[in-house]
């Protein structure tokens, strides 16, 4: 099998399985709906990866990527460091209503994964740290970047509250507690 076969194979299957994964959850996806839906082989599947935790790791990293890219680029579109903290919140007041949207990735998979799961904890707990080192990074120009920590937890904390109530109010209230204290 020649590499660009092995990893479109590849690819296929995280693009298979980060599609049911948020869209069920990791653990009402099995790897014999991936291989049916992805129409990869199970031979290759498991060329391709070892476990199931393995797809998991590779959608992680790859939701990863994208969030950190999207938050980044949303960060970008105010002038200000404040801007620049509340255009990442108004990303998420947009993200949230999409259609499409069930939540966080990466709180998704924290919340039904079983305990004892530390690679996958590892992984997302780097992610997350991306999002606290974008705070840091925004606020540092203007000396508040010991907010950074306070930020993030608002950040947190508005996804989870979107994901109970499924309104948009909790996100835009951790913006407005964001814009009285910066």
């Amino acid at each position: 099998m020649t590499t660009d076969r092995k990893n479109s194979i590849k690819q296929t299957v995280i693009d298979t399985a980060s599609r049911l994964f948020y869209k069920q959850g990791y653990g009402n996806t099995g790897i014999n709906q991936i291989v049916e839906e992805s129409g990869v082989v199970k031979s290759s599947l498991y060329t391709a990866f070892r476990t199931k935790e393995d797809i998991l790791m590779a959608y992680l990293e790859t939701a990863g990527e994208a969030t950190d890219k999207a938050l980044k680029q949303a960060s970008e579109k105010g002038n200000s460091p404040k801007e620049k903290v509340l255009a990442v919140f108004d990303y998420l007041i947009d993200l949230v209503q999409q259609k499409e949207y069930n939540g966080c990735n990466f709180l998704n998979i924290i919340a039904e994964i079983p305990a004892g799961t530390e690679r996958v904890v590892k992984q997302i707990q780097h992610q997350k740290n991306n999002v606290r080192t974008l705070f840091t990074q925004l606020l540092t120009p203007i000396g508040k970047e010991q907010l950074a920590d306070e930020i993030y937890v608002l950040f947190e904390g508005s996804l989870m509250a979107n994901k109970v109530h499924n309104r948009v109010w909790p996100i835009e209230r951790a913006k407005n507690i964001i814009n009285h204290l910066l």
